[in-house]
């Protein structure tokens, strides 16, 4: 007997969150700005540090303009084309957004090195003025976007965005009262430096995340054995077997499982033991879309992954 049964859960605490995307757009037209005024600031003062602010505000830019754009798709009804839907295309973007933050990363040493080897003067109050008024402009990016952080990779992505941009931008305030009173000047491409390394630690981690949603592996927090083991403890249940585990997004976990039974059970038995482990996969493992398939000497070796046949 083999039987195929599909669930998916509706529990409320599951669901996916909306993300308030008019947040997102307020905070894309807010950078635009920003970078517009932190651009006039850096070619009037001489300032790279302040320049490179200016160009991570750009990326913030297209970061929180692409979440946006991204959300929006994100939201589109599963077709016959596209059975999942479109809401991996919030793990394309933020993918995307930390590409960019690389580049952006690489771009900034490089001059930062130019401008070490030749240090020039910088104008620092106009400096310290426009990196407070970034400064700002970003801890209110940051405050608006914090509460959907935990709803989509994405919007992680373009948080962080900002977080290192606020973080950039109190240290160009502060490299500004260095040149102001002492007259270092070297320290603006050091800062610029100091900047580039965060964004690219911060741009890595959202990079692997990404990969690893992309390639549909198995979330860290989860340990298949011990999920074999809690299927196996059903008394109906011989084995489990071809089991995979993947993630959808950031928010939804699928997981699929040839289930071996002790005896040839009716449908309706089936039915239960279905419910039963489905019910301890939701309320230990947050599992939220469980595919089985059930079987009665079935001959598969009870391996928990499938194995490669040979030719």
């Amino acid at each position: 007997m083999t039987e195929h049964t599909h669930h998916h859960t509706r529990n409320r605490s599951h669901r996916h969150q909306p993300v308030n995307e008019r947040n997102l757009l307020a905070v894309t037209l807010m950078n635009l700005v920003i970078t517009a005024v932190e651009v006039a600031g850096g070619l009037l003062s001489g300032s790279i540090a302040l320049m490179s602010d200016a160009l991570h505000n750009l990326s913030d830019t297209f970061a929180t303009f692409i979440a946006y754009m991204a959300t929006l798709i994100g939201k589109k009804e599963a077709s016959s084309k596209k059975t999942f839907g479109y809401k991996r295309i919030e793990i394309l973007a933020a993918l995307l957004n930390a590409v960019i933050l690389l580049i952006i990363s690489a771009y900034l040493i490089k001059e930062a090195y130019a401008r070490l080897k030749d240090p020039q003067a910088v104008n620092s109050m106009i400096m310290m003025v426009v990196a407070m008024i970034g400064l700002l402009a970003n801890i209110y990016g940051v405050v608006i976007l914090k509460k959907d952080t935990g709803k989509s990779l994405n919007v992680k992505a373009a948080y962080i965005h900002l977080l290192g941009d606020a973080f950039s931008s109190v240290l160009v305030v502060a490299g500004g009262l260095l040149i102001q009173f002492r007259q270092i000047y070297w320290i603006d491409p050091v800062i610029t430096v100091l900047i580039s390394i965060f964004i690219i630690r911060e741009a890595f981690v959202i990079l692997k995340e990404s990969v690893r949603i992309l390639m549909q592996s198995a979330p860290d927090q989860l340990d298949l054995d011990k999920i074999k083991k809690r299927i196996e403890e059903d008394r109906d249940v011989n084995n489990i077997h071809h089991l995979h585990v993947w993630m959808l997004t950031d928010q939804q976990i699928h997981f699929e499982a040839h289930v071996e039974l002790l005896e040839d059970l009716k449908l309706s038995q089936v039915r239960k033991t279905q419910q039963t482990i489905e019910e301890m996969l939701k309320r230990e493992f947050r599992i939220n879309h469980v595919t089985l398939q059930f079987e009665y000497h079935s001959n598969h070796a009870p391996h928990l992954i499938q194995k490669e046949e040979g030719p």
